[in-house]
């Protein structure tokens, strides 16, 4: 059960004008927002391309093959920030009149995770003069070594956070490298390539080459709805900068200025274009794409989104969701399994270790991570999460896949085994909540102790307490539809910047069970009569619920806008639900 507190802030910082609703000045003050300039997103305060360290010598080099009309090869993740990375990189450079552009995925079964010598291998038959990594390569020490003793220049674009060494890259622009002075450190892969194509218009446009060619120079904004998608789906904290990407890439899809494959994957979603939030790209577009890397090839999900035309778009779209139907089955019995497993040990949690790690042989590599997710959310610690690698014939290998809470970066845990424990890992990377590692499977045990041991140097049992952070309660007047459009319309929300969240105790006047195990409720501020409110909690237990005993409870929900049938509604969504 989770501890339910109320966010703090100093309100005698905020400078907002009357036209702000007084709950929403309340809610943008405890996210660090006190004027109303803070609360814009224009494009023109979007931080310089300029403070970003090693794009210019990148967007010489890019500019240098393009107007040679080299190879360009991108390489990308296979992930929906690597997706959108790649078909911005490859749409941008053809906009831009590159003539021979392609991009590679490696496929995450067989050659893992970024610029790999066996891929470096695979991408020489392309004979690229120039390979450019999308949301991937700031590790890369051998794969870009390989490359440059190919022959062939890479420049680097990543956002993940880089080790001790830096590869020997001709280039490479990642705002966490050492000496980057760019301010906001919280870029997806997707605002990299961003601002680096912004980086290579410029150049271009300095030699002319626009005009001299006949070439149409493009608009960045053009590219927003990848990037806006991208940054979402990749849970990076939406810092002023990345909600500015976000919020102009919303706003040109809910104009109809969108590509055919977003627009696609939003409407196989049931989603409306013009009424898109932040959001969607979490739950309803971002997870399709990545079925497609988890499963099969994430080939699929970029060529999606560099469809020319809604018809294959819509094919595309088609066989990603097919997919993700395909993971959630997947997921379901893994989950199950995995339950069941801790079912033994969680009775009693001081039995569970702190930093909790999972495996079994014949789980699906593509699903792990969600696994970790999910698992991560119930219990309310670290998790790691291991299945088999491929067979190459050499030691068995296993791979893991991490989800961490906040108060433990797991990357730098992971670096903090690896540094008492040298023989564990054979590597590894990530961010702070998300990781992913191979070791090998005999090292298995010693390595989930020394984890578990790590944790628990860095986390006290306090910190295992799942908390509600909300914005306090609303009063009866506040359960209007107005503001639930502007609380919708005050984003876009997301990681670090969470959507509004409130906490109250209300009256169940009715509630019954709808698709399987959500709770649909009428609730009202009165125990008769008074207001009636619209209300959903999703999958509930749907052994304590319905609760015909109950008359009410204690909810923390969000303020939403239900539409059906042409008519908007005032609904509740319901995050926590407790009978009093």
């Amino acid at each position: 059960m989770p501890v339910i507190k109320q966010r703090q802030y100093d309100f005698s910082k905020a400078q907002f004008l009357a036209t702000v609703p007084e709950t929403l000045q309340r809610v943008y003050a405890a996210r660090g927002v006190f004027t109303d300039q803070d609360a814009q997103h224009e494009l023109k305060e979007l931080l310089s391309p300029k403070l970003m360290k090693g794009l210019t010598q990148a967007a010489k080099l890019i500019a240098d093959h393009v107007v040679q009309q080299k190879r360009i090869l991108i390489i990308g993740d296979f992930d929906c920030d690597g997706a959108t990375s790649s078909a911005l990189a490859v749409t941008a450079l053809s906009d831009m009149g590159a003539k021979h552009i392609d991009f590679l995925v490696p496929n995450r079964f067989e050659y893992g995770y970024g610029l790999t010598p066996e891929i470096v291998q695979v991408a020489k038959q392309k004979n690229p003069d120039l390979i450019i990594t999308v949301d991937n390569g700031i590790s890369s020490l051998d794969g870009v070594e390989t490359a440059n003793q190919l022959g062939m220049q890479v420049v680097v674009t990543d956002h993940h956070l880089p080790g001790a060494q830096l590869p020997q890259a001709a280039a490479i622009v990642n705002p966490n490298q050492p000496g980057c002075e760019f301010p906001s450190k919280n870029l997806a892969g997707v605002g990299v390539i961003f601002y680096v194509m912004s980086g290579v218009r410029a150049q271009l446009r300095q030699r002319n080459w626009f005009a001299e060619n006949n070439i149409a120079e493009p608009n960045m904004a053009e590219y927003l709805d990848l990037v806006a998608l991208g940054t979402v789906a990749d849970v990076v904290p939406l810092d002023k900068n990345n909600r500015i990407l976000v919020a102009q890439g919303l706003g040109r899809i809910r104009s109809g200025r969108v590509r055919p494959g977003i627009k696609a994957l939003l409407e196989i979603a049931n989603r409306s274009l013009h009424r898109i939030v932040a959001a969607d790209f979490g739950f309803a577009i971002g997870p399709r794409l990545n079925a497609a890397g988890r499963l099969d090839d994430m080939s699929i999900g970029i060529q999606c989104l560099l469809a020319a035309n809604e018809y294959s778009a819509r094919e595309l779209a088609q066989q990603m969701d097919e997919l993700n139907h395909d993971r959630r089955a997947i997921e379901s019995g893994m989950q199950q399994e995995a339950m069941r497993s801790l079912a033994k040990i969680s009775l009693d949690d001081s039995d569970m270790a702190y930093g909790l790690c999972l495996y079994q042989a014949d789980w699906h590599q593509g699903v792990i991570g969600i696994l970790a997710s999910r698992i991560k959310d119930h219990y309310h610690r670290p998790v790691i999460v291991f299945a088999d690698a491929e067979d190459d014939g050499g030691p068995q290998q296993i791979k893991g896949s991490a989800r961490s809470i906040v108060g433990l970066h797991i990357r730098d845990a992971l670096d903090a085994v690896a540094a008492k424990h040298p023989h564990l890992l054979s590597k590894f990377g990530g961010h702070a909540m998300a990781a992913g590692m191979s070791l090998l499977k005999e090292h298995y045990a010693e390595f989930a102790s020394a984890f578990d041991a790590e944790v628990r140097r860095q986390l006290s049992a306090d910190d295992l307490q799942a908390v509600l952070l909300t914005d306090g309660e609303l009063s009866p007047q506040d359960f209007q539809l107005p503001l639930a459009h502007q609380l919708r319309d005050g984003g876009p929300w997301g990681q670090h910047f969470p959507e509004p969240l409130f906490e109250g105790e209300l009256f169940l006047i009715q509630q019954r069970i709808v698709g399987e195990k959500h709770l649909k409720l009428v609730l009202s501020t009165e125990p008769q009569g008074g207001q009636l409110i619209d209300a959903i909690a999703f999958n509930v237990d749907v052994k304590a619920w319905p609760n015909q005993a109950a008359k009410k409870a204690k909810l923390v929900y969000k303020l939403d806008v239900n539409e059906f049938r042409g008519n908007e509604s005032l609904q509740l969504m319901v995050d926590y639900i407790e009978a009093l």
